[in-house]
């Protein structure tokens, strides 16, 4: 069963907060592409900067991945999953 994709020109940017060899990162990832998603990924799991920046930028969130979209933050995978199965992913991804 393929998932249907929302027409990129709608979406709002994403940027998502990633550690290599994260599984939650790895599984966000491939949702998120299924949907067809333009994304900004930032590997902040060896950069102080970057991870600096996630945690600020999330409210203290220290876990990976953090998700954004547009300037909201959405929490981690888990998050983004739940919201996925209720249908509010795609509505905040085409707001």
């Amino acid at each position: 069963m393929t998932m249907p994709t929302l027409p990129e020109f709608a979406m709002q940017p994403v940027t998502i907060y990633t550690k290599p060899f994260c599984p939650y990162c790895s599984r966000a990832l491939n949702l998120l592409q299924k949907k067809g998603v333009p994304l900004t990924e930032i590997e902040a799991g060896f950069d102080p900067a970057a991870r600096k920046a996630m945690i600020e930028r999330s409210g203290g969130a220290a876990t990976y991945p953090q998700i954004f979209i547009g300037d909201r933050h959405i929490g981690g995978c888990d998050d983004m999953l739940a919201l996925d199965r209720s249908g509010e992913l795609d509505r905040l991804l085409s707001a």
